[in-house]
């Protein structure tokens, strides 16, 4: 009898200093816990109904922008508590704002705004060409001061890497600096994750796995599509979605 071969992460990527040596200090991966592996199981899973899926997806994109939002700047600040004390802390700096990737990038929104309630969004849709893959830009919208801001880049699967990088040569074009990017991300394999760091190396990048095998089926399961739409491929192991 046949059987299916699951191709398992390299060992070396589990450590937090071999994937720093493999993809440099600005990659960092989601804590890895029981909770995290059972959401991330739960969506690979092809018996995962659709309403499961969007219930369970939203949670694991609450954890990684909870994360992202770790890697924005903060600033000292002093507030006093309602019996008078004095409370040192800290306040995110003004300046942020987010950036989907549509359409499955627009799934991240929602977990984005539940942690910022006013932070302002942009959108980038990029178009795969059936035949040749090619990525390629078709509509870009941002906040119009976007080059003085940190942005929060949202996509959630990335296979090969071509539809992200695609976004951020717009985003570059629209004078973001590298080092005010930082993408938030759910699942990436290593190869999109080497071509990202080695095109951008001073963008971070926040994901929750690295694995080579990528949850294709993503943005069809989350919205309830019989097919994806513009601005993804087809469920191709290996394409962007």
């Amino acid at each position: 009898m046949g059987s299916t071969e699951v191709t398992p992460i390299p060992k070396k990527l589990n450590e937090s200093n071999d994937i720093a040596d493999v993809y440099g200090p600005n990659l960092k991966i989601l804590p890895c816990n029981n909770q995290v592996k059972e959401l991330q199981t739960i969506l690979r899973d092809k018996n995962t109904t659709r309403s499961d899926f969007k219930f369970y997806a939203d949670r694991l994109i609450r954890l990684v922008i909870e994360e992202s939002l770790n890697q924005l700047p903060f600033s000292k600040c002093v507030v006093t508590t309602p019996t008078g004390a004095k409370y040192n802390g800290l306040k995110y700096q003004k300046g942020n704002c987010g950036v989907s990737i549509v359409r499955s990038g627009e799934a991240m929104e929602q977990g984005l705004r539940d942690c910022c309630r006013s932070i302002r969004i942009g959108k980038i849709l990029v178009e795969s060409d059936a035949d040749t893959h090619e990525a390629k830009v078709v509509y870009a919208k941002f906040p119009d001061d976007i080059s003085e801001r940190k942005v929060l880049l949202m996509y959630p699967i990335m296979s090969t890497g071509n539809t992200v990088i695609k976004a951020i040569a717009v985003l570059k074009e629209h004078n973001v600096i590298e080092e005010n990017i930082i993408l938030s991300n759910l699942f990436c394999t290593p190869i999109a994750a080497k071509s990202l760091v080695t095109a951008f190396p001073q963008m971070k990048i926040l994901t929750s796995e690295i694995h080579s095998i990528a949850p294709n089926h993503f943005g069809q399961k989350y919205f309830g599509c019989s097919r994806f739409v513009v601005g993804e491929t087809t469920n191709i192991q290996g394409k962007d979605i």
